[in-house]
């Protein structure tokens, strides 16, 4: 069950607003600390009541206030907590969203390495209500580990957290955003037998089902009849059939009309390379190829779960990429949904091949502007490394807003460009286009150039969450496997600009 669809597997999220850190009764108290900050905010006051414990330690080296530090203090004395874990959240000139995140997120996946009953976080006064909300989103993904399948679990979820010097609306809706980041990266985890396209749509209808959202799955026979010639071809090696899911959110106060958003993502459930066959080492993670489909689902059924007054409308395009004997071949010419002809010159370039039709479905519905997510090119962790996100888009305005709500949620993103002579690399001698560039150069653009074909003049921006999404190695504030990355910023963007103030 997901996220959304079981209370049984979540943490009881508590808001304390009144009670003295000194009083709680919990198994561990989490404070944060800036470098050099220990005199200072929520944390001076902690110390205060220990004795001067913490800025002692401050002073022999042992407590830093480095970005995830944490250090544990065993049964201190002057307050009710069991231990006392000091959090490190870097430079004070460097704080923002992100970094308060990965703190909480930090500090949560190091307690959460056995079993424990409370847990009380200190939130600090100078937050932003929305940096709060993070900040409980973090502990709620700190505590969740990858290991789905693992008898003994390296990660367990508190049994209550308990967050002080909190609003309960800011940790409801913090909770909220965590459980949307856990769902994405619980479908990215899931082993390719267990999450295979028409599991993926069984995800999304329970999804849809708990939280009210319009939902409607399209089969084989129904992706024949609308023509996605594209997506189909990708489909044929495999036993297992494709799927399209489109859920559709409206807000309060919206009535039918176009979305004024369209999340589209990319769910290659497993991806062999299909004839273009990959290396064993290069197939072994590619049961995170669905993590842009996971991650619009985790999005819009946030963004439900939030009640946001915005008209939402997500597509996810789910198909297996293997080598059956009916898999398409180097050479084929597909005809997409929209009539563009595409020369195949690699079957491992199949992603593109997938949102084309997609992108030409959500196009019909008229929305304002477009946002797909893909798992697309290995070119773009070439150019940007594995924690920084790609954007590509036909239109700044639309753009610069999803940067902006990446810079408030604290998620690294970089524009690439899209300059038209990259359009003549996509050009093909026998069909409209071929699926993929000359040469190794430029891939991650000119796979965006290729999608660009498909979208027409609606507004659009394509994220390639190649690097970001799926971390091979653990991280100070998350297991490896599934990240949930661009969850919160897509969350921010539907949301708005944030206040300024708590």
């Amino acid at each position: 069950m997901s996220e959304f669809t079981s209370q049984a597997s979540q943490t009881r999220m508590v808001a304390e607003s009144a009670m003295l850190p000194e009083a709680c009764e919990a198994e561990a108290l989490v404070v944060f600390a800036t470098e050099g900050g220990i005199g200072e905010g929520a944390v001076a006051a902690v110390d205060g009541a220990v004795g001067g414990v913490i800025a002692r330690l401050a002073t022999a080296g042992e407590i830093t206030g480095k970005a995830c530090e944490c250090v544990p203090i065993l049964a201190p004395t002057g307050i009710k907590a069991g231990q006392l874990l000091v959090v490190g959240l870097g430079k004070r000139e460097d704080l923002d969203t992100g970094v308060i995140y990965r703190a909480a997120a930090s500090a949560a996946k190091t307690l959460a390495a056995r079993k424990r009953g409370t847990v009380a976080f200190l939130a600090d006064g100078t937050w932003t209500t929305r940096q709060l909300e993070h900040a409980v989103a973090g502990s709620c993904v700190g505590m969740v580990g990858q290991d789905l399948y693992r008898k003994e679990k390296k990660r367990s979820r508190f049994g209550t957290t308990v967050w002080l010097a909190a609003p309960p609306d800011a940790v409801e809706r913090g909770q909220q955003l965590g459980d949307g980041i856990n769902l994405t990266r619980r479908l990215v985890n899931l082993a390719p037998e267990d999450m295979y396209p028409q599991a993926f749509a069984e995800e999304a209808s329970a999804v849809a089902g708990h939280l009210g959202i319009d939902i409607e799955v399209w089969d084989e026979n129904r992706l024949a009849k609308e023509n996605c010639g594209a997506l189909l071809a990708v489909s044929r090696g495999s036993s297992r059939p494709p799927r399209l899911v489109i859920m559709r959110y409206r807000g309060p106060g919206r009535r039918d009309g176009a979305p004024e958003l369209a999340l589209v993502g990319k769910g290659v459930t497993f991806d062999s390379g299909g004839l273009s066959l990959k290396p064993a080492d290069s197939m072994m993670g590619m049961k995170c190829d669905m993590a842009g489909a996971a991650t619009m689902l985790g999005a819009i059924a946030t963004i439900a779960s939030l009640k946001l007054p915005v008209d939402v409308v997500a597509a996810m395009g789910l198909v297996e990429n293997m080598t059956g004997p009916a898999a398409y071949k180097v050479g084929d010419v597909l005809t997409a949904r929209n009539g563009v002809t595409i020369e195949v010159h690699n079957t491992d370039a199949e992603g593109r091949l997938v949102l084309a039709d997609v992108l030409d479905v959500v196009r019909g519905l008229s929305p304002a502007r477009i946002i797909d997510a893909a798992t697309l090119t290995g070119a773009c962790m070439v150019a940007l490394g594995h924690d920084v996100a790609g954007l590509f888009t036909n239109d700044q305005a639309s753009c610069d807003q999803l940067l902006a709500a990446a810079k408030v949620a604290g998620e690294p993103v970089w524009q690439m460009p899209m300059f038209r002579h990259y359009d003549a690399q996509i050009e093909s001698d026998v069909a409209d286009i071929k699926n993929v560039g000359d040469g190794r150069w430029g891939g991650a653009i000119t796979a965006a150039k290729f999608l660009e074909r498909f979208v027409g003049s609606t507004p659009w921006t394509h994220i390639d969450i190649a690097g970001p999404a799926f971390a091979d190695k653990p991280k100070p504030w998350c297991d490896g496997g599934g990240t949930g990355v661009m969850v919160r910023s897509l969350v921010e963007l539907v949301r708005g600009s944030p206040e300024e103030t708590t």
